[in-house]
Formats: C-alpha cells, structure tokens, sequence
C-alpha cells in the first residue's frame, strides 16, 4: 500500500470506528492514557468461561492515529483468547496503520494495545478471585526498541 493508502486507511478507522462506545457490565474495563499529548482511551471486553473475549469496544478521545488504533485493536482482540492477547505483535499493529505513517507517534499508536494487554495481564487474578477487572489509568509505555 502507498502512504496515502495509510493515511486513508487511519481516517477511515478514525471517521467510521467499528465498536466504538461502552459496553454494559464488561469483564474488563482498562483506561490508558498518553500524557505527551492527552489522548485518553477505555477499552472494554466480555469475556467468556472458555476465556475468548466475546465483545469488545473503546471510548475515549485523541488524536487521529490513537483513535483509529484503537478501533482496529478492538476489532483484532474479539475472538482471541485472553492468554493470547499479551503476545499481540506491536510491529503488526504498527505494520497495518503504515509504519511510515505513525514512526513519529507510536506513542499513540500502540496506546490501545498498551492498554489491553495489561487489561490481559491482570484478568486471570481477578477472575480467579471472581471479580470482574476495573483498572485505573495506565500510561502509555515508552516505545521499547524490542517492539
């Protein structure tokens, strides 16, 4: 794909966000947040006994690329099993919004997947104890150079 591909691409995630909104009585309610640029993101998902998350969705506001992510990580995360969200590949989310694209905001490109992946991380031991998990603001990572 061509940049302007891309670009097309995160505003069209942007201006027609698939899952976008709350969920009622999620499982799993995680913020995050970016304090360089204030982009503030909810993503919520249901979870079923055979831990697959079910349903999911994001609220929040930022700028173009943190919004648009996060409707695709949304969209990504149905149907994959807790356990597997962690091992979510920043190079791939980073790959299908155009590298090129996001190189000088991947801050906000990986905010949503920052976020769930720590929702991921601490689930199982809030399940186990039989709550359902409702996380403060977590900040978004400094870019590691693994990712």
């Amino acid at each position: 794909m061509t940049r302007q591909d891309y670009i097309e691409f995160i505003l069209d995630q942007y201006n027609n966000p698939q899952h976008k909104g709350k969920l009622d009585d999620p499982d799993i309610l995680v913020n995050g947040g970016n304090p360089g640029c204030g982009d503030i993101v909810t993503l919520y998902a249901r979870v079923n006994d055979d831990d697959v998350i079910t349903d999911a969705a994001f609220d929040g506001q930022g700028c173009t690329i943190s919004m648009a992510a996060a409707a695709l990580v949304t969209d990504k995360i149905i149907g994959q099993k807790i356990s597997d969200v962690d091992a979510m590949s920043y190079d791939e989310l980073l790959d299908e919004l155009g590298r090129e694209v996001v190189q000088s905001r991947l801050r906000c490109a990986t905010l949503a997947l920052d976020t769930i992946k720590a929702g991921a991380r601490a689930y199982p031991s809030h399940k186990a104890t039989g709550k359902k998990l409702v996380q403060p603001i977590i900040l978004a990572e400094t870019f590691r150079s693994d990712m």
